[in-house]
């Protein structure tokens, strides 16, 4: 049992909502929410100033609104959210090799596989570099938890929030722990602190109390055994470098309900195409298609198929969701629907392309070389002349996503209607918040952009490299 609190959890503060506040002055110790801004969007996280009001993460968005009328919503940008999260892993990485990411902004790191701490005091002196490293590369801020193990690191961070660091030394945890509520626990959720509390548990020290005999007795062997040895403090859970990807999938919610069963089809078929350019960027391929429909009543149904062996070919899988579709009612209308691909793999069965059903026809309409994505996105593979047309999509800019002028440069739209964009134009540089212009949703000279990096990039830096384009929708 490990006993040196060499266990470190990087947590960073308000992740999405102070990547926009880095990057746009103006927001900057202001509430800031991200998250859907449709009738059904929820909030993903809120600044620190909105949580003042309220608002927290899961949190239907017109609920967050009214709790913070003045907060600015922003559509989340998940292309620069991954690129910076790269950034604190690539730091993660240079302290150990045993890294294990549970999220865009949160990870275990083991210190002592990578020989950077040993005991209280190396460990410590490694969490304050880390917040240094991570302020200077990104210009954020994360709390840093430091234990003797997984289940101690993660409450320690949590203490530290924001921007802190936290270190329980040894011989101090039960004492810590005994206070707090179970809930704090891995593996108890509301059902199981209900039973518990029903059972007159309400903290980590009444379940030492109780004894593992009577746990068990409550929850079962496995889960009463776990539980009672964390009620002692004891988590043996090592950190894990790599966590193997079980899935790859996209979906999308609807502001209003799809009834048309043509352009539920046509969904499908653009999530297929989505869901395969992910598949492609992370090098895998995979044998089960899965269809999921969320029907107007809440309903929610899920449909699969198995092919004959791993396939990354987008007109395989989105002939594949085709068929699936077909066998779903979607009588009353949908208002979720995703494409997912399982049974993954690192290499393809090139003879897979016979099992779509649209194959001649597929073919006769690529281009030779084509990849097929672009017809799996738009027309799942069939001939161009079976699927009805579609109009050229209006130009939509997103609030809180980036745009360039000709004339007056980067900016990021503070919101569009009616015909309008506003856009305030600044970048992560501006040393004052930027002027605000109005503009025609159709203006020639106005485009979209990619982010820009949020601390100015020296010669020699290797960290953190341009943004690359990331699908980071769904």
């Amino acid at each position: 049992m490990r006993t040196a609190p060499t266990i470190l959890h990087l947590d960073m503060d308000a992740f999405f909502a102070s990547v926009e506040q880095a990057s746009k002055p103006s927001l900057r110790g202001k509430a800031v929410v991200v998250g859907g801004l449709g009738p059904r969007g929820v909030v993903a996280t809120a600044s620190y100033e909105a949580r003042v009001f309220g608002v927290h993460s899961a949190m239907p968005m017109a609920q967050a609104r009214r709790l913070a009328p003045n907060a600015a919503c922003l559509v989340p940008r998940f292309q620069l959210y991954r690129s910076v999260s790269e950034q604190v892993m690539e730091l993660l990485r240079a302290l150990s090799p045993l890294v294990e990411p549970l999220s865009l902004d949160e990870a275990f790191v083991d210190l002592e596989a990578g020989g950077t701490a040993w005991d209280a005091e190396s460990a410590r002196l490694t969490g304050i570099r880390l917040r240094e490293d991570i302020r200077a590369v990104t210009g954020l801020t994360g709390s840093v938890g430091l234990a003797a193990s997984k289940m101690l690191a993660k409450i320690a961070s949590e203490d530290a929030k924001p921007d802190g660091l936290v270190l329980i030394e040894p011989g101090t945890e039960r004492r810590l722990l005994a206070p707090l509520s179970v809930r704090i626990l891995p593996g108890v959720g509301p059902a199981t602190g209900d039973h518990l509390r029903r059972a007159g548990m309400t903290t980590v020290g009444e379940l030492a109390e109780a004894g593992e005999d009577e746990l068990v007795r409550l929850l079962g062997k496995a889960h009463g055994h776990a539980l009672y040895a964390m009620a002692l403090a004891h988590d043996e859970r090592p950190v894990v470098a790599e966590r193997e990807t079980k899935s790859v999938s996209v979906e999308d919610t609807y502001d209003v309900d799809i009834h048309d069963r043509t352009r539920v089809g046509l969904e499908v078929r653009r999530l297929a195409g989505r869901c395969v350019a992910r598949l492609r960027g992370a090098g895998l391929s995979g044998r089960t298609i899965v269809l999921k429909v969320r029907r107007y009543d809440f309903s929610t149904l899920t449909r699969s198929e198995t092919l004959r062996g791993p396939t990354d070919d987008p007109a395989v899988v989105a002939e594949a969701a085709a068929r699936l579709l077909d066998a779903v009612d979607t009588t009353g209308g949908v208002r979720l629907l995703g494409v997912g691909v399982t049974g993954l793999a690192d290499y393809t069965q090139e003879d897979l392309f016979a099992q779509a059903a649209g194959e001649r026809a597929a073919e006769e309409a690529e281009p030779a070389g084509s990849t097929g994505l672009s017809g799996a996105a738009e027309g799942g593979g069939r001939a161009a002349s079976a699927e009805p047309e579609i109009p050229p999509a209006e130009r939509r800019w997103p609030s809180g996503h980036d745009v360039r002028h000709a004339v007056y440069g980067h900016g990021w739209v503070q919101g569009s209607g009616l015909g309008r964009v506003t856009v305030r134009f600044e970048t992560p540089l501006s040393t004052r918040p930027g002027r605000v212009r109005t503009f025609r949703t159709d203006d020639p000279e106005l485009e979209p952009a990619d982010p820009l990096p949020l601390v100015e990039r020296r010669p020699g830096d290797t960290v953190a490299g341009p943004v690359e384009p990331v699908d980071g929708a769904g």
